[in-house]
């Protein structure tokens, strides 16, 4: 890539930026503080991957995944997970009917550019394979017909990590499909006494559309030029290769601390992840910096640790961090 190419990029980045500042003051209008959540959510959305949210009630998840669809002029659907949902109810079904003597397709609530997934973690096992499907294939199959869904798509899920009657654990299948696992902490004691008084209002209510479809994909295609150095791809492939031998890097004591290590996808998926992260910070080219602000979501729910870790109180953030502080930054 010239130098004049990349320029070009740079200049062409900057002008699309002015429409995710134009998202973030929107998100603002129905969100207080909360940034690590709101540039997560921009994250994912650039870079075509699904978001898996998990915190306790309260903490805006919902509202955050509400305000980000009114700021688009696409579809949305809130899907509320309970127990006794059916496929169906996701997908859609045949519908006979009786004076034409002939089956209709009513498509499900899945056909939509955004989906929030709430409470992902009450659905029973047959639900979440239907939606892995939809996931992971951007497609449907209703009787013995498959249908595309729109683009973009885009599943945000939203779990509870502390209540466990009546949910079902997601299989690790389809965990590793979300791109993005966003842990959604407390908001610091001055962004409460906001929230306090702005009070229990609908504020998502208040945000407008302000993108396209069209525009969110003329930006992915830019995000797919951001330039990945041959450097920074080892530094993601030693990074995803320390999760599976840690020996090899010289983290020996990691050995008996992890039980699987990341995916392949977890690769592809950091160097998507990293564009859009540059692409954010107004860079036509990822640096290790876009790697390390991002690779905690991505690899946290792909790292499994062994029951002595967790017995000595060591989470799958724990073994990044270690791995991230031993390996050298290009």
């Amino acid at each position: 890539m010239s130098f004049e190419t990349i320029n070009a990029l740079r200049e062409e980045i900057e002008a699309q930026s002015r429409l995710i500042q134009d998202i973030q003051l929107e998100l603002s209008k129905a969100i207080v503080g909360q940034k690590g959540m709101v540039k997560n959510l921009l994250i994912g959305l650039l870079a075509d991957g699904h978001i898996l949210l998990e915190g306790v009630p309260g903490l805006a998840k919902t509202t955050a995944v509400k305000a980000l669809s009114k700021s688009i002029s696409a579809f949305f659907h809130r899907i509320q997970f309970t127990p006794d949902l059916l496929p169906a109810d996701l997908i859609g079904t045949l519908i006979y009917n009786q004076k034409e003597a002939t089956f209709q397709v009513k498509k499900g609530p899945i056909f939509a550019n955004l989906i929030l997934a709430d409470e992902i973690n009450r659905a029973p096992a047959k639900v979440q394979s239907a939606l892995l499907e939809a996931m992971q294939e951007r497609q449907v199959t209703i009787g013995d017909m498959t249908y595309p869904l729109d683009s973009p798509f885009l599943v945000l899920a939203t779990q509870n990590p502390i209540e466990q009657e009546g949910t079902y654990p997601l299989p690790e299948a389809q965990v590793d499909r979300f791109m993005l696992k966003v842990l959604v902490t407390y908001p610091e004691r001055g962004e409460e006494v906001q929230i306090l008084r702005r009070g229990d209002s609908s504020a998502a209510d208040m945000v407008k559309p302000v993108i396209s479809p069209e525009q969110i994909l003329t930006m992915r295609r830019l995000v797919d030029q951001v330039r990945l150095e041959e450097k920074i791809e080892n530094y993601i492939l030693d990074i995803v290769f320390a999760t599976r031998d840690p020996e090899k890097f010289g983290l020996s004591d990691l050995k008996n601390k992890i039980m699987y290590g990341a995916s392949p996808r977890a690769s592809i998926y950091l160097a998507k992840a990293a564009r859009a992260h540059a692409f954010l910070e107004k860079r036509g080219y990822v640096v290790p910096e876009d790697i390390r602000a991002i690779g905690y979501e991505v690899l946290r729910h792909r790292v499994m640790v062994t029951f002595e870790a967790e017995a000595d109180e060591i989470s799958s953030d724990d073994i990044i961090s270690k791995i991230f502080g031993e390996l050298q930054v290009p």
